[in-house]
């Protein structure tokens, strides 16, 4: 990150001469378009006289050219500055990153570049799909001629739809997804559509006394949820006694924060994506924001290859030379080391478990095999190698 900071910095001051040059270039021009428009008025005056021009306006007029050459000048003299302000933020970013990091890692160990880029191509339209940039998607399978079928776009056409529909504060198709999806949402235990019901209650509380009749009419969608949301219910119930007086000077002008459009967003964002296998935020942001941890460690680790002349340690697809720690939010699934060989377990070496409890790798377990027999590592039971039963976590 000092790298970007670095950058930036140089940045800030290209804008910043930027800014300061605009504004010394507007005065200085209005400056002299004053003193250009006075001289006019002087010589006007004196033609319309017909007096001989006088020593006095020819010494004036010379004075003026030589200001309007002057000033020019010192514009153009610094604007020529600028340029190598700018040229400094093109050195600073050649000296703060690595111009060649397709180098960091070798081509043996991904597929071949027709599929890098279909690959790399399909988590793009599928970033696009999701972010709601739908024409611009549309232009990209026409420009890379990939094969979408429709079954791939709809569920993000249907997301967009109705967050487009939540923006704009209206409920109606959240809450007629969240129904037809309602037995799903309730195996994820999920209150998106309570909070829906809520929100399209709270909103008929905003819009005063007239609507109490309608407000309490409505407040029947909240039966299903008492059992589970008892307490909030009773505080929206509770709101009713201040209707008259308005919410926004009562103990429960909280219920009017804009914030809950926000938040009821996100709960919708996050319970559809569940729903509809996919996920929160797209993978080609996720990998983004994974590579910019991870692509320094490995800028490194390659330099220190290279010094000790061992690149034939890097060499599988499916794991880096060394562990990465990119925080927890990048955490999706757990991950088992076996004990014995300290290694990390994969489908071709999954962990097993032995009779007495104990997990260690089918690696570890084949060569811990004595004579047909199978002693644990951890405890002195001894068994059959074939009673391993393998874990999937």
């Amino acid at each position: 990150m000092e790298q970007c900071a670095s950058v930036e910095r140089e940045v800030d001051r290209v804008l910043q001469r930027f800014l300061t040059y605009g504004q010394r270039c507007e005065q200085s021009l209005e400056e002299l378009l004053h003193h250009v428009g006075q001289l006019r008025a002087e010589l006007a005056s004196t033609a319309v006289q017909g007096t001989p021009l006088s020593a006095t306006l020819s010494l004036v007029m010379s004075q003026c050219c030589r200001k309007i050459k002057d000033t020019v000048q010192k514009l153009a003299s610094d604007h020529k500055d600028i340029h190598s302000s700018v040229s400094r933020v093109g050195k600073a970013i050649d000296r703060n990153f690595d111009s060649e990091i397709c180098g960091v890692v070798s081509d043996a160990v991904w597929d071949s570049r027709e599929k890098q880029q279909q690959t790399l191509q399909m988590a793009i339209l599928e970033h696009l799909y999701q972010q709601g940039m739908l024409s611009v998607a549309e232009e990209l399978c026409q420009e890379s001629t990939l094969n979408v079928d429709l079954d791939f776009k709809q569920p993000f056409l249907e997301l967009n739809r109705i967050l487009e529909a939540l923006h704009e504060q209206d409920l109606g198709p959240a809450l007629e997804w969240a129904v037809s999806h309602r037995q799903r949402l309730l195996e994820l235990n999920s209150s998106l559509e309570f909070k829906l019901h809520r929100l399209q209650f709270i909103r008929l509380l905003a819009d005063g006394p007239e609507k109490q009749l309608e407000a309490l009419s409505y407040a029947r969608h909240f039966q299903p949820f008492a059992h589970v949301h008892q307490r909030e219910i009773q505080v929206m119930m509770g709101s009713l006694v201040y209707l008259q007086l308005g919410l926004e000077k009562s103990p429960y002008c909280h219920l009017l924060d804009n914030s809950h459009w926000a938040e009821i967003c996100e709960t919708f964002t996050r319970d559809a994506c569940s729903l509809l296998g996919l996920s929160v935020e797209s993978p080609l942001s996720v990998s983004f924001a994974s590579g910019c941890v991870a692509l320094p460690v490995l800028m490194n680790i390659k330099a220190v290859m290279e010094q000790r002349q061992c690149s034939g340690v890097w060499s599988h697809k499916d794991e880096l030379p060394i562990e990465i720690e990119l925080g927890m939010k990048c955490w999706y699934h757990s991950v088992f080391a076996c004990p014995i060989l300290r290694q990390q377990t994969s489908d071709s070496n999954p962990p097993i478990k032995l009779i007495c409890g104990h997990v260690i790798s089918r690696d570890a377990l084949n060569k811990l095999i004595n004579g047909g027999k199978l002693k644990c590592p951890y405890c002195p039971m001894e068994q059959n190698p074939a009673d391993g039963k393998r874990i999937i976590f």
